[in-house]
């Protein structure tokens, strides 16, 4: 299996999926049989994920081939810690409005000498307590991914200092909160919102840091593309059983008139 991180790396367009209202084991390994994705990513700051559920999923991702990371909101160093332990590769912090938060992301997500991450060793990460201390580490450190979402106009405001915090592995755009914040909710072609996406583009550009967005339509993902990202969500589970069920109605239209 190719981590999302290493992925990530080569520079080529990484493709994700969201899992949240409608999570389960099975529609991770569901995805993960369609194929042409390269990671999920579960939703812990909407939908609540237990680190239990997260386990699960983390799981079900290894056994079918995928990689698995969280997004959360970070409270603490422990809400870093756990999703981790419980096997996901990695996450993305909602709703970054300051620098020292990205700092503690990073901080809070390795081992000395990059980090104080809190040392257990007890979960999957540690292979049940099977890996010697000193492997542990290094492998924890080389392998986790941090990502922080620009959502916010705070954000976008010191991204040049944030795309250039050490040990941040990308930077994810969520629109919709972004464009709230900038007065215009949900006028994904309002100049404003393109002109905050430009700046993260920009940013991410001159330190040589990958960014990605959830997307609304291919045309949207097209000009993000062309922009430079390089992860795009495409979709997510409460979408995608709407649009099956409105194209089975749409196949079976006749049955469904009065």
């Amino acid at each position: 299996m190719t981590t999302l991180k290493n992925a990530l790396r080569t520079g080529r367009l990484v493709r994700v999926f969201a899992l949240g209202q409608f999570y389960s084991p099975k529609f991770v390994e569901m995805v993960a049989l369609m194929g042409g994705f390269d990671a999920i990513w579960l939703d812990q700051e909407h939908c609540g994920l237990t680190v239990a559920q997260i386990e699960e999923g983390s799981r079900a991702g290894r056994a079918a081939g995928i990689d698995t990371f969280v997004r959360l909101p970070v409270t603490d160093y422990a809400s870093v810690m756990r999703v981790l332990e419980a096997g996901s590769s990695g996450f993305m912090a909602s709703m970054i409005r300051r620098l020292d938060e990205v700092e503690n992301l990073v901080r809070w997500a390795r081992f000395h000498p990059e980090g104080e991450r809190g040392i257990n060793g007890s979960g999957i990460d540690g292979r049940f307590g099977l890996l010697p201390m000193a492997d542990y580490f290094r492998q924890a450190n080389e392998k986790v991914l941090v990502g922080a979402q620009i959502e916010h106009k705070d954000a976008v405001d010191i991204v040049e200092k944030i795309a250039a915090v050490p040990g941040l592995d990308f930077l994810f755009i969520g629109p919709a909160d972004l464009s709230q914040t900038l007065g215009i909710p949900g006028q994904w072609d309002h100049p404003a919102l393109w002109s905050a996406i430009e700046r993260v583009a920009k940013a991410c550009q001159k330190s040589n840091v990958p960014w990605g967005i959830l997307t609304f339509s291919p045309a949207f993902a097209q000009r993000c593309v062309e922009l430079g990202c390089r992860m795009i969500s495409i979709g997510m589970d409460v979408w995608t059983i709407r649009r099956g069920i409105e194209h089975c109605q749409e196949q079976y239209a006749k049955f469904f008139t009065a």
